[in-house]
């Protein structure tokens, strides 16, 4: 491929300090890693965004968490349609092949994809409206929260509908009948999360009421 390049000299210059610290300091770790594969209890679906460190929230160190990224942490509903579907193909793995105990959802503040989808659904974003824009048909998935959320002014509902992608997610995850099996035979639970990124604040979803409240 004659577009790509060598990594940028910083990214060079910090994998060597990891190399000559972090690995040299627990090289059997990383080779018990390679050698045993992964069993992590746990699957986090979270936003893409670079200030969501969803390691570093929870303290956990390689091989604990199968992590997938992705626009406004979102699940689209069930669909085997026979096209690409990688958040799909994530979940499949993590429910079939790796056996997790638990999935988590992790929303968080400020998430720029839940803006572009208020932005869109709101008539602001015609670029996203085009049917050639990714972000725009992903985003389609959390319209219904859009329809859904109180009055209030903009900042009030955009944090609302940061929260309702998370709900959304959960919802449509229940879609997936390998995961709906795993449920209700206590193989696997489900959570919602909203992190609060300047306060460092964590909130839970709550069924029973519908809300979040902070954990």
């Amino acid at each position: 491929m004659k577009h790509a390049r060598p990594l940028p000299a910083y990214l060079v210059t910090r994998y060597k300090g990891w190399k000559a610290t972090t690995y040299a300091e627990n090289k059997s770790f990383y080779r018990h890693l390679a050698e045993d594969g992964q069993h992590p209890r746990a699957m986090v679906i979270s936003c893409c965004d670079s200030r969501v460190h969803v390691t570093s929230i929870f303290g956990a160190d390689q091989g604990e968490f199968f992590i997938h990224r992705n626009i406004a942490n979102l699940v689209p509903p069930y669909n085997p349609d026979g096209h690409h579907h990688g958040t799909s193909a994530a979940v499949e793995y993590a429910i079939n092949a790796l056996k997790i105990s638990h999935l988590i959802v992790l929303g968080h503040s400020g998430c720029g994809g839940v803006e572009g989808c208020y932005d869109m659904c709101s008539g602001n974003a015609p670029a996203l409206e085009e049917p050639t824009s990714f972000v725009g048909r992903w985003m389609e998935i959390l319209r219904p929260g859009f329809d859904g959320l109180p009055d209030g002014d903009d900042e009030t509902r955009k944090r609302a509908l940061e929260k309702a992608s998370v709900v959304i997610s959960l919802g449509n995850l229940m879609t997936f009948p390998f995961v709906k099996e795993a449920v209700e035979n206590d193989m696997l639970t489900l959570h919602g999360l909203w992190n609060e990124i300047g306060e460092g604040g964590l909130e839970g979803y709550d069924p029973t009421t519908g809300g979040f409240v902070a954990v």
